[in-house]
């Protein structure tokens, strides 16, 4: 081997190196992109069955794709409708906020839980009695954090915006033209790789959009079962508190557990200034038990429905992959970890079906 070859290789090894540095850097500045195309993608592949009903009944294509983004629209719009009464009560009531109310009740609160539990309450008691205790709170208050966070607010308002027009926008044309994406994905595929692609995003957009329908199929049933308890418990603003908790499951394990916790939360403090015995715990204990059944509803039936008729993988299998993607990559992770193993079983079993783990893999597939 001459010095010309060592240095050519060493030149090469060197270039690819700076190419894959410069793509990473690209892909890196163009993240909010790819994130609007991953999304309308998440959209295209919920849309799609609606699309293909409308044509079944002599829609026309470019019809039926309208039809079913003014209804996904429509579903967006009065999900977010949901929250504006809520937001508005809660502006009004911190309009009208007394402190010394607030301290009466948030008192008369602490001595109705130390007292049921047996607790000595002498500290807390101390504190609030303090003369100086409003004073030293006032003064530790700065109100200028306000136009920074009114000018936060408005660069957040105006990112989503112009991220909602652009996962609409582009979400269209992925249900206008199903094969757009594809065709855009076979240009960087060698050409006799391409049939394998092919078959592989086929196989991939069927499992993924089965499996996005039933995890929202999941949610409403939550929902369902959450704004049916606190209804009959008597909690405000039900649907939204129960909307809220349902939409938490989308992040597997940890997710139910937070909106656990927020609805618990939320029943105690709608009821603040009540007696502690006779309504809080109560009403808390009957919320408890509803997050209970919704839970056992959702593991028992709809998560195992989701995943053997969707995926095709068993339970234990997601377990695994959920776990480690969540270790690796954190709650994103965890809420892409289905789909990615999804598509990946696929192109295994599409590229490497002779090997014997990818067969195991993949046998139900």
């Amino acid at each position: 081997m001459t010095s010309k070859t060592i240095s050519q290789g060493i030149l090469r090894a060197v270039g690819v190196l700076v190419g894959i540095v410069f793509l990473l850097y690209f892909l890196y500045t163009i993240q909010s992109v790819l994130a609007y195309l991953a999304i309308a993608a998440v959209v295209a592949l919920i849309g799609s069955p609606l699309v293909r009903f409308f044509r079944r009944l002599k829609l026309p294509n470019i019809l039926a794709v309208i039809i079913t983004m003014l209804l996904m629209v429509g579903i967006l719009a009065g999900i977010i409708a949901l929250f504006i009464p809520l937001l508005s009560e809660q502006g009004k009531n911190l309009s009208l906020l007394d402190i010394d109310e607030l301290q009466v009740s948030l008192n008369t609160l602490y001595h109705q839980i130390t007292n049921h539990l047996g607790l000595s309450s002498h500290i807390v008691e101390d504190v609030f009695e303090d003369p100086g205790f409003e004073r030293n709170i006032l003064q530790g208050l700065d109100i200028g954090f306000i136009p920074n966070f009114l000018n936060s607010f408005l660069n957040v308002l105006s990112s989503a915006s112009i991220g909602l027009f652009s996962v609409l926008f582009i979400s269209f044309f992925f249900l206008k033209d199903s094969k757009l994406f594809e065709h855009g994905l076979l240009i960087f595929v060698p050409v006799d790789k391409k049939k394998g692609t092919t078959n592989s995003i086929g196989k991939i957009n069927g499992l993924l959009s089965r499996y996005f329908v039933g995890l929202l199929l999941q949610i409403f049933i939550l929902f369902v079962i959450y704004t049916i308890v606190l209804l009959i418990v008597g909690i405000e603003n039900a649907v939204v508190i129960a909307f809220l908790c349902a939409l938490f499951n989308i992040i597997p394990y940890i997710g139910p557990i937070i909106g656990g916790v927020i609805m618990l939360t939320l029943t105690m403090t709608s009821n603040l200034g009540s007696n502690f015995s006779e309504v809080i715990l109560p009403k808390t204990g009957y919320v408890f038990l509803g997050l209970l059944f919704g839970q056992l509803v959702d593991n028992f039936f709809s998560q195992p429905f989701i995943f053997s008729n969707s995926v095709k993988s068993h339970p234990l299998e997601i377990f695994l992959v959920i776990i480690i993607a969540g270790l690796l990559f954190g709650v994103v992770g965890m809420i892409v970890a289905v789909p990615g193993y999804t598509a990946i079983k696929v192109i295994l079993k599409e590229f490497l079906s002779d090997n014997p783990i990818v067969k195991s893999l993949t046998h139900n597939l």
